[in-house]
């Protein structure tokens, strides 16, 4: 059976990333078992590990270290497969300038940054803060997570804030809005993305499933 945790910290639309794991689960053939946890030793007999979030950074991480995520992502780094989606992935980072400053757990280099009031566009249009809505993800490398799934595919946004960082080498994924942002990174057997596969229909469930079958390797 293919465990996953999905780590509840209390910010994060759990029901919708369950329901899709169970869909894509069921699609790919195969028994899915999905536990919406914070619990240590679920985290440790799980597969593998989905961590997403929603809301202000500052009280993801408030809750983050109450409950001591931080140290079971990093246990769970170690050996198996990690999807961060959303505010998930932000938290990853070095710091975050929401909320007057918030130092983040760390794992990825970089910072995430304020779109900006007003964000303007090549031809100095307003564009709408937060970004919200469908765009495409232009792939700037090769991983198993976007087996089947062509360049520029379009996936779903919802957020304010966005990541930056000097390490190309962990981006794996660009889109446009307004500016070039960072939309997932990738790092050994961390992949992290911006947008909601679990609202991504049909590209979204084949990342999803290209999840259920990585074993960690880019």
């Amino acid at each position: 059976m293919n465990k996953v945790a999905v780590i509840d910290y209390g910010m994060g639309n759990l029901h919708s990333v369950t329901k899709a794991i169970e869909y894509v689960g069921r699609e790919l053939g195969k028994e899915i078992q999905v536990l919406v946890t914070s619990n240590s030793q679920d985290i440790a007999r799980a597969d593998r590990v989905i961590f997403p979030g929603v809301g202000a950074i500052r009280d993801c991480m408030a809750e983050i270290k109450r409950l001591g995520i931080d140290r079971k992502i990093q246990d769970a780094i170690k050996e198996k497969p990690i999807l961060a989606i959303c505010v998930g992935m932000q938290a990853l980072m070095s710091k975050s300038e929401e909320n007057d400053g918030v130092q983040c757990m760390g794992l990825f280099d970089g910072e995430v940054k304020f779109f900006g009031d007003p964000l303007l566009d090549s031809e100095k249009k307003i564009m709408k803060v937060p970004h919200m809505g469908w765009n495409q993800v232009r792939q700037t490398k090769k991983h198993a997570l976007w087996r089947n799934i062509p360049n520029e595919s379009r996936f779903y946004f919802v957020h304010s804030y966005y990541v930056e960082t000097e390490d190309k080498e962990i981006v794996s994924g660009i889109t446009n809005y307004g500016l070039d942002i960072v939309s997932s990174l990738s790092k050994e057997n961390i992949f992290a993305v911006q947008f909601h596969p679990e609202k991504s229909q049909r590209m979204g469930q084949t990342l999803l499933l290209n999840f259920l079958t990585w074993d960690g390797q880019e």
